[in-house]
């Protein structure tokens, strides 16, 4: 995998980056662990799928709350130190979070375990720029999300195939020692004095006054709606509507997982040539044309198949659009980015709560034709993000704008 450093035309990016690389897939694969065994954990604590789907909603609104809030309370700490205890945290709960005996006690643990996600993520983007060239910041940036990637496609597909055979307890068990490891070789390889500067009252005002900034939020808010409106359900629906076993499932998530990645490993590679805004755009229509042929998914091979486009679009369109802020403001890195990681969550909360209502009074059989109208609005309004001038003092357009 050392060509991810080098493209043929630009300098190797620092090996600093794999533990944030693999911190972000740890982090990845423990917010994906419950879409992953959503079946068995409503089994074992007896609660319907649409109860379980709710740990999905919860604690992605934690995440979306904490985000903004938490970058600015931790914007002083060395991202040696901030980044490697955030993991500690994850690997604590989500060991306690295996050791809980009914949904109530499972939903409080789990509120308190992504806590993590909401550090982690903005924040080793954030300290990006600080550790590379400013030349290489859109690869950069691309090549530490590719953790997400990775975590769909060994991490989910493992948590599932795990939780399916030894229950979801072992899952988390499993996600809590990765996290551990994570831990520990970030804090052996990050160096001292990553301290990206914090933002004052003035520049979170600066930033939530860019029109540009903040449309693109709202790209990230109506694209992460869209999806989780079915893919908190994947693992439920799947087998309502094909009956697969948990290997199937697991195997299924594992293929969606190696297209993701390999948008996303394209997304790094190209995304300061093809610029990030017309990225996007392309990542969310790929994801829209999975979800408009998906009544074409009548097996478990023609499924295959039409998710091949949203895997595509899945990871690497977060990743171009984490760029594509960074682009536009440099400065307010900090600040666009945890609120981006914020609209992300904010999505995610919106799409398993709307997922979870619509499963509840209809059944999953329209599931993707809402999720559908949330892709198409995020076009929209990537569109009209585009035109926008940034707004920003001192952080003229650049061509990732």
């Amino acid at each position: 995998m050392s060509l991810l450093l080098r493209s043929a035309d630009a300098a190797p990016l620092p090996a600093v980056l794999w533990p944030l690389l693999f911190g972000n897939f740890v982090i990845g694969t423990g917010v994906m662990v419950v879409p992953g065994t959503l079946n068995d954990i409503g089994a074992s604590l007896n609660v319907s799928v649409s109860t379980a789907g709710q740990l999905i909603a919860a604690a992605a609104a934690v995440m979306c709350l904490g985000a903004p809030l938490l970058a600015s309370v931790v914007a002083g700490w060395d991202r040696r130190r901030l980044l490697a205890l955030s993991l500690l945290w994850y690997a604590v709960f989500l060991g306690i979070s295996a050791l809980m005996p009914s949904f109530g006690s499972l939903l409080v643990v789990r509120i308190l375990t992504v806590v993590a996600p909401a550090i982690f993520t903005p924040q080793a983007a954030a300290c990006v720029g600080l550790l590379v060239a400013p030349e290489q910041r859109g690869r950069a940036i691309t090549f530490v999300f590719l953790g997400w990637s990775v975590a769909s496609v060994l991490g989910l597909p493992i948590g599932a195939l795990i939780g399916g055979t030894l229950g979801w307890r072992a899952a988390f068990a499993f996600v809590a020692v990765l996290s551990l490891v994570s831990a520990v070789w970030v804090w052996r390889a990050m160096p001292d004095g990553i301290k990206p500067p914090p933002l004052s009252r003035a520049a979170w005002g600066e930033a939530l006054r860019s029109p540009a900034l903040m449309l693109c939020v709202v790209v990230t808010l109506l694209y992460s709606a869209g999806q989780f409106v079915l893919f908190s359900y994947f693992a439920p629906y799947f087998k309502a509507m094909l009956a697969i076993t948990p290997l199937q499932l697991s195997l299924l998530f594992a293929w969606f997982g190696v297209f993701g990645l390999l948008g996303n490993i394209f997304m790094s590679r190209h995304i300061d040539r093809i610029g990030a805004p017309r990225a996007v755009m392309w990542g969310v229509a790929a994801m829209a044309l999975s979800l408009l042929l998906w009544p074409l998914g009548t097996n478990l091979m023609m499924v295959a198949l039409v998710l091949i486009p949203w895997a595509l679009g899945c990871f690497s369109s977060n990743s171009a659009q984490q760029a594509r802020l960074v682009g536009i403001a440099p400065a307010l890195a900090s600040g666009s980015i945890a609120l981006n990681s914020s609209a992300m969550y904010a999505g995610q909360a919106l799409g398993a709560g709307g997922g979870g209502l619509l499963i509840a009074q209809h059944g999953m059989g329209s599931l993707h034709w809402f999720a559908l109208g949330g892709l198409l609005a995020s076009m929209a309004m990537s569109w009209w993000a585009t035109r926008q001038r940034p707004h920003v003092s001192g952080s003229p357009a650049t061509r990732l704008l």
